[in-house]
């Protein structure tokens, strides 16, 4: 497992004390991705860039190669193998780069908008892109025009891949839900322009006659079709490590946790998170750790949290802030761990200023109560709560808040380094982007088995 640090000289802006990855890009980043092989790290960005950095067993950061864009950078993905990585942008194209065997990349044509999201499919040998131009597009990569053309309701805002299950979030909160793995087809009709070339022998003048048509085509029928449990645009989707289900995130800083089997719908439940106060912060990313299977968020709040959706806790606070009234918080005998999960439905969340009593306290029972009724009521007494808050506070929170959004993030492939990058995320426009001053940086946290490992669920009775 990896484990580094940064000096203290780079506490300002680094506060975690991350190991930072240099040459930092010249804009913000839109994307992260891991080598599925070797800690090659990808970085995408508004500079029109590609990027990778090779990272050391000790945390140094080596720049390998870049390639450009003619356009801002939104998307990238690998390839199984290693060897190859995918990028996709503002300038409508798909870069395939061979990056290991030092080649030059080969250009993917044909969507008529932005390339907003990327993924490879390893059991079908094909690129998925999902654009702005209302379709998804799978390629075989050997051939520059893509084998199939989905149409969506919608631009494509997210898209997620656990194969077989990949799911796909648009504009107007549609989540729509496709298994690779059984791709039944169905018929619909789609215009197509065929070129019709006319030879006159009199003077041997070639004319070309354009018609339209309508033909029928097949398409993959959708598994199914939701809308985003959440009430606001969606920014980022996670497929379940086990395929059942997907995490989704939007832009009211919550996250929805939703199964795909209509019987387990009363397991779904949404929770806020990355908010300050009345401020209310985007969701921009959600990882899923490769190993434990719990994951990350994200934020334009400039956090990172890691958290377990089976047991309903975060496995990590931030350190800058205490506990909010109407948070769940949890006292954990055995290791002091402070959690809180802001849940909206499924659980009941006490109004204000309450505590979670331990199941070892005098009544046997584990039991919302007041602090006044702490005292009085259990043999565990106010200041021992106390005191186990305020060692939790000193000593097992781990994280501070970063001075600009996280735009993104990602898991190397064994789960031990977190890359997360520090930019500005053009939540307010362009107007407000200065590029003279602005700062971007990624950094690289070394992730410890205790910060990821899910925790047992506290029973309520």
């Amino acid at each position: 497992m990896a484990s580094f640090t940064a000096g203290a000289g780079a506490a300002n802006n680094n506060p975690n004390k991350s190991l930072e990855v240099n040459p930092a890009p010249g804009d913000s980043v839109s994307s992260l991705s891991f080598s599925p092989k070797a800690n090659h790290l990808v970085a995408t960005s508004w500079d029109n860039q590609v990027r990778c950095w090779e990272i050391q067993p000790g945390g140094q950061c080596q720049a390998k190669a870049s390639i450009s864009h003619d356009q801002p950078v939104l998307c990238s993905a690998w390839k199984d193998d290693g060897t190859t990585v995918f990028s996709g942008g503002c300038d409508k194209q798909i870069k395939m780069w061979p990056l290991l065997s030092g080649g030059q990349p080969t250009v993917l044509s044909g969507h008529e908008a932005p390339v907003k999201e990327l993924a490879w499919i390893p059991q079908m040998n094909l690129l998925v892109s999902g654009s702005w131009d209302k379709t998804l597009r799978y390629w075989d990569v050997r051939q520059p025009q893509p084998a199939h053309v989905q149409q969506l309701p919608e631009r494509c805002y997210a898209l997620s891949l656990s194969y077989p299950l990949m799911v796909v979030g648009t504009a107007d909160r549609n989540v729509i839900v496709f298994n690779m793995q059984n791709p039944q087809l169905c018929p619909f009709l789609q215009p197509v322009e065929i070129s019709v070339f006319i030879t006159v022998t009199l003077d041997t003048l070639n004319v070309i006659c354009k018609l339209q048509l309508t033909l029928p085509m097949l398409q993959q029928a959708e598994f199914k079709r939701i809308v985003s449990p959440l009430k606001l645009q969606t920014r980022c989707l996670a497929a379940f490590p086990d395929q059942q289900g997907f995490l989704v995130g939007s832009i009211e800083g919550r996250v929805g946790v939703h199964h795909v089997d209509d019987g387990q719908q009363g397991k779904n439940f949404t929770f806020k998170c990355h908010r300050d106060g009345n401020d209310i912060y985007a969701v921009n990313a959600l990882n899923f750790h490769p190993v434990h299977h719990t994951f990350a968020t994200s934020g334009s709040d400039g956090g990172f949290n890691f958290w377990d959706k089976d047991s309903k806790q975060r496995l990590k606070e931030e350190a800058k802030h205490p506990p909010v009234n109407g948070s769940a918080m949890a006292f954990s005998l055995d290791d002091l761990q402070c959690q809180i999960l802001d849940i909206d439905g499924g659980v009941a969340l006490p109004s204000s200023d309450l505590i979670f009593l331990p199941a070892s306290c005098s009544s046997g029972r584990t039991t919302w109560a007041s602090s006044t009724q702490a005292e009085s009521g259990c043999t565990l007494k106010k200041a021992s709560c106390k005191q186990a808050a305020s060692r939790t506070s000193s000593h097992e929170l781990a994280f501070n808040k970063c001075p600009s959004p996280i735009t993104c993030s990602t898991f190397n492939q064994d789960g031990s380094i977190f890359a997360y990058a520090v930019c500005y995320d053009w939540s307010k426009g362009a107007e407000k982007h200065n590029p003279s001053t602005a700062k971007t940086n990624i950094f690289l946290h070394s992730v410890q088995e205790s910060e990821v490992k899910g925790k047992p669920r506290v029973n309520k009775k």
